[in-house]
Formats: structure tokens, C-alpha cells, sequence
């Protein structure tokens, strides 16, 4: 639909969306960003949905205040980096270097957010490469390609065609929770669905993937809150 509204002050805005399937209007603020989203069934008008807003502000505004704000990569900064902390620096260095608790980038570094991200995404592609050929070997199945995104609804996927995808923001996680992601997904070059038989996979692979499962269902949420751009 493309279209938003304003509620109240301090204003907040409200994505509007239309959907076939709606049958009532549904209002969501998403735990990553705080952003407000309405969906709205194909004959809702823009009166209906901006009265069902208002008759909702109180509780919009009480579940706002609770959703953490997005943390920046900046100089100062620390952030999470194979679930330890990793501070920023800029210091007299000729190229970044990359330290047991410190990152260090050169002092006319700009867009710092955007170097991190560059350089946590390499050491994602060798770490969550290394792991998927290691489970790969120990299932005696092959993947075809393995590929990053930034995606947010999940933290990896198999295709059909036997392709990897993970999210970069994964080396910020725990080393063990990183190799539960590699584990799921290269199960699913055994097994191309989420059934007893895949489970079984996986703890083959990693016994304990629960505990790491559970911790991304705990804290993945804040992997995502930290902004690079």
C-alpha cells in the first residue's frame, strides 16, 4: 500500500498495509526497530484504521517505551564480536586490525559503521564457510554455493538446489550458537523440511543445539538492534 499514517504527539508513524488474507485490523511493533506496522483487510478505510489507532495509542505508546532503541556503530563503540565484547578504536595504524578485545581502524576512517560491517562480514563468510564444509563432510552431502544477507526473519536457509544463506550478523553471536545455525542448515541437505528425521540430524551434528537455539530466540533480537549505516 505504500502509505502512512501519523498518531498523536510526539508523533508516531504507522505503516499501512493491505492484505487479501486480513479478516480485522492488526497492529504490530516489531521488537528490532520499534516500527509500526497496520494491516488492514482489502475494504478497511484510512478513517477506520486511523479510529482503531487512536483506540489503541495508550497501549502503542506503553509498548514502544519497552522496545530497546537501536545502538550505533560509532568510534567508542563496543559491540559483539564471536559473543564477546569488541570495542572500536581509531588509532595510528596504516589498515584495520583486529585484536582480541579491540578493532582498530585508522584515524581517517570514515563511515566507521560501515567499515565494521565490512570487515565483521568477511570473517563471517571464512568462519560460517569453515563450519558448513565440516558438517557437510560429517553428513556426506555437499552444498553448491553459500551466500550472506542481512535478513531479519531468519538466520539461515537451504535451498532446493542446495545453496546456503546465513545472515553476516551471525558472527556477533557465541561461536556455539553460529555453529548450531551451520548445523540446521546443512541438515537440510539431508532432510528438506523440519521433521523428527531432521531433528535427528541435527543433534547428530550438535547434541546440545537446543541450548544454542534457545539462545538466539533469547538475544538475536539484539544482534539486529545494532546499526552499522
Amino acid at each position: 500500500m505504500g502509505r502512512e499514517l501519523t498518531l498523536g504527539n510526539p508523533p508516531i508513524s504507522v505503516a499501512l498495509r493491505r492484505s487479501a488474507r486480513a479478516r480485522q485490523l492488526s497492529l504490530r511493533v516489531s521488537r528490532l526497530d520499534g516500527k509500526v506496522s497496520l494491516t488492514m483487510p482489502p475494504r478497511a478505510s484510512e478513517r477506520e484504521a486511523l479510529a482503531f489507532l487512536h483506540s489503541r495509542e495508550d497501549w502503542l505508546r506503553g509498548h514502544l517505551s519497552k522496545v530497546a532503541g537501536a545502538v550505533p556503530v560509532i568510534e567508542g563503540a563496543s559491540i559483539p564480536f564471536r559473543g564477546a565484547p569488541l570495542q572500536v578504536i581509531c588509532g595510528d595504524v596504516k589498515r584495520p586490525h583486529l585484536g582480541d578485545d579491540a578493532l582498530i581502524l585508522p584515524r581517517s576512517t570514515k563511515a566507521v559503521g560501515a567499515k565494521v560491517q565490512a570487515i565483521l562480514k568477511l570473517h563471517a563468510r571464512d568462519v560460517l564457510a569453515d563450519r558448513s564444509d565440516h558438517y557437510a563432510v560429517a553428513v556426506g552431502r555437499s552444498y553448491t554455493k553459500l551466500s550472506l544477507r542481512d535478513t531479519r526473519s531468519r538466520w539461515g536457509s537451504c535451498s532446493s538446489q542446495g545453496v546456503l544463506m546465513y545472515s553476516w550478523r551471525l558472527i556477533m553471536a557465541p561461536p556455539d550458537v553460529l555453529d548450531y545455525v551451520a548445523a540446521h542448515e546443512v541438515a537440510h541437505l539431508v532432510e528438506m523440511n523440519h521433521s523428527t528425521a531432521f531433528w535427528d540430524v541435527v543433534a547428530g551434528l550438535m547434541p546440545d543445539y537446543k541450548v544454542h537455539r534457545k539462545w538466539l530466540r533469547d538475544h538475536g533480537s539484539d544482534l539486529h538492534r545494532i546499526q552499522f549505516a
